[in-house]
């Protein structure tokens, strides 16, 4: 569509968005707004929407992916990206009409409030975001730039850690405990409970824990683990760990809160919009593009259809009204008043877990299905009898959960410096080609042997990774398997 509009335009509406905002009760940081053609928009789709990011040949290949789809008419572009940060920043197309850039401008407030209050993000300092990104990437160029070190050291060391990102801590807002605190916790763990009738019981005997343990409880956080407890990595190497966790620290929350997000920003894009009192045109273009947003894509889960329904029936129910024309009220009701609290206090886990009801998964007819080699089976449906399954199956599949969890629990495992780790399953076994090659890179940062203890069909099983390659050892009991070097 032809450009229509000037920045003057856009100033305009933008002043008359953020009236709306305040009327509404949005608590946003300050916003700029950045317009760019397409090819910046894929610059910067491929570096994560960062305006300064540290190079890697990662990226780059997303570029051209990203180019060469787009070229084809394979996919398009966003509307805009928003960057949590303080003040927030957002790119518009300028390819965008008028009415796509007043939409996503109202769309971009929304994010920014959900940025700024919801508890996920509280951890993610926004007000030094930009200039950590841009500091991190000045770090990686000079390693990549020194003569001792060079580009292809630093990528072999980024692609490991790349590989491993997201294995860290995932409830960011609980404190990790420190190693002393760590200490005291073992000691009062292993004293035996008071025992009222001690005198006619034999007395418990008591085992000290072994402080000296590492680490002392299972450890999430990969990268940062490795980095601090392998004696033979340089603190280049030592350092590029810590900034690709910090990065994934950063990310994680938008992750976690893929669907409120992307439903927040939709609901007051449409309250607004509809508040602006916009000319016929421009509110009949905005009803085509809303409603190109939160459509439903058969056979997949679109975060900002389900997201929107979402608040639009918590707000509904909360006020307990039918209609959807006393949604948009712009008054101070209870509904809006529980929509605010649940953008603070929830991610997708628990806002699915507490609001996806069953009429409303029946209104959106979400159902469970399997691909078949020649076929798609439908495995269940939104019933009276199956609604709550199919609501747990996608609660396994969303945010971070779709990540194994896998943890560090003994790095120096039959006094060998072999480091042990653990899955955590949940009923879905780890396919064998990602977790050769991810304890690879385990085994290119730790330098010994690696294994991981999982289960697979139902069965025990420790997988291993030494200089020979990757194995396989079945065992009922892997912790007790003396490993081979």
């Amino acid at each position: 569509m032809a450009r229509n509009w000037t920045i003057q335009d856009l100033e305009y509406w933008d002043a008359r968005i953020q009236e709306k905002v305040r009327e509404f009760g949005l608590e946003c940081f300050p916003q700029e707004f950045e317009v760019c053609d397409h090819e910046q928009m894929l610059g910067y789709m491929a570096y994560h929407g960062m305006p300064a990011h540290y190079p890697h040949w990662s990226f780059g290949k997303a570029y051209e992916k990203l180019k060469t789809l787009y070229s084809y008419g394979v996919s398009g572009l966003p509307y805009e990206m928003v960057i949590n940060a303080a003040p927030s920043l957002a790119y518009l197309m300028r390819e965008n009409s008028l009415c796509l850039q007043i939409l996503t401008i109202a769309h971009v407030y929304g994010h920014n409030d959900f940025f700024r209050n919801n508890f996920t993000f509280r951890n993610t300092r926004p007000e030094l975001a930009i200039a950590h990104f841009k500091l991190r990437a000045d770090r990686v160029r000079r390693y990549a730039e020194d003569p001792s070190i060079g580009l292809q050291r630093v990528e072999e060391i980024l692609d490991a850690a790349h590989a491993l990102s997201l294995q860290c801590r995932r409830d960011t807002a609980i404190r990790k405990l420190l190693r002393t605190e760590q200490q005291e916790r073992a000691l009062a763990d292993a004293m035996p409970p008071r025992d009222p009738y001690a005198g006619i019981h034999k007395p418990r005997e008591y085992r000290a824990p072994d402080l000296n343990k590492l680490p002392l409880e299972p450890e999430e956080d990969i990268l940062l683990f490795i980095a601090e407890n392998q004696p033979y990595l340089s603190e280049w190497q030592k350092d590029l760990l810590r900034i690709v966790h910090d990065e994934s620290q950063y990310f994680i929350p938008q992750i976690e809160t893929k669907i409120m997000n992307e439903g927040w920003a939709s609901y007051w894009h449409h309250q607004i919009m509809n508040g602006l009192e916009l000319p016929e045109d421009l509110h009949l273009e905005f009803l085509v593009h809303h409603n190109q947003v939160v459509r439903p894509h058969p056979g997949g889960l679109n975060p900002y259809y389900l997201g929107f329904k979402l608040w639009e029936d918590i707000r509904r129910r909360h006020d307990g009204v039918q209609s959807p024309v006393a949604v948009r009220s712009p008054g101070a009701t209870c509904g809006r008043g529980k929509i605010f609290e649940v953008r603070e206090t929830d991610r997708d886990v628990s806002f699915l877990r507490r609001f996806l009801t069953e009429p409303l998964m029946r209104e959106m007819d979400l159902f469970e299905y399997r691909r078949e080699p020649d076929q798609t089976v439908i495995t269940q449906v939104s019933d009276a009898d199956h609604w709550e399954a199919v609501r747990d199956s996608l609660l396994r599949n969303v945010g971070m959960a779709t990540v194994p969890v896998i943890r560090i629990v003994d790095a120096d495992f039959c006094h060998n410096r072999v480091l042990l780790l653990r899955h955590e399953h949940d009923g879905r076994d780890l396919q064998r080609e990602y977790l050769e090659k991810t304890l690879g890179y385990v085994h290119r940062l730790w330098d010994r042997q690696v294994l991981l203890e999982t289960t697979v069909s139902g069965k025990k099983v420790t997988f291993s990774f030494d200089n020979g390659g990757f194995g396989e050892i079945k065992t009922e009991q892997p912790e007790r398997r003396h490993p081979q070097d």
